[in-house]
């Protein structure tokens, strides 16, 4: 048996396949004509665009370069002193943040004074 969401009484009823294959709000068909221009002028293709302003000189062959030189410096620290101020705060809220948490486990622990 095939079923249909009757909209008069918002339920399941039973129907014909036919129309449990064409919901009510769906119409079958090609529109009668073509939609209106959403854009003025003409759109360019990408051939045809001369330059682009907001693109910037690619640094990734720099950075493979930079990164790939064997001088003993962690890959994580090889930019210099940014990479340096990152990773030292990371791992000063890292020990403090554990500390903090084994403070709260300490005092979550001691016995209720009554």
């Amino acid at each position: 048996m095939y079923y249909k969401f009757s909209g008069f009484t918002q339920k399941l009823t039973g129907s014909a396949p036919t129309a449990a294959y064409s919901p009510q709000g769906l119409r079958p068909g090609v529109p009668a004509e073509a939609p209106p221009m959403i854009f003025a002028s003409p759109t360019k293709l990408v051939s045809e665009a001369k330059t682009v302003e907001y693109a910037v000189t690619n640094r990734v062959p720099d950075l493979q370069k930079l990164f790939q030189i064997p001088d003993g410096v962690p890959i994580h620290l090889k930019r210099g002193v940014p990479d340096r101020l990152l990773y030292r705060t990371t791992m000063a809220l890292t020990i403090g943040g554990t500390l903090y948490c084994l403070v709260a486990l300490y005092f979550a622990a001691q016995p209720n004074k009554k």
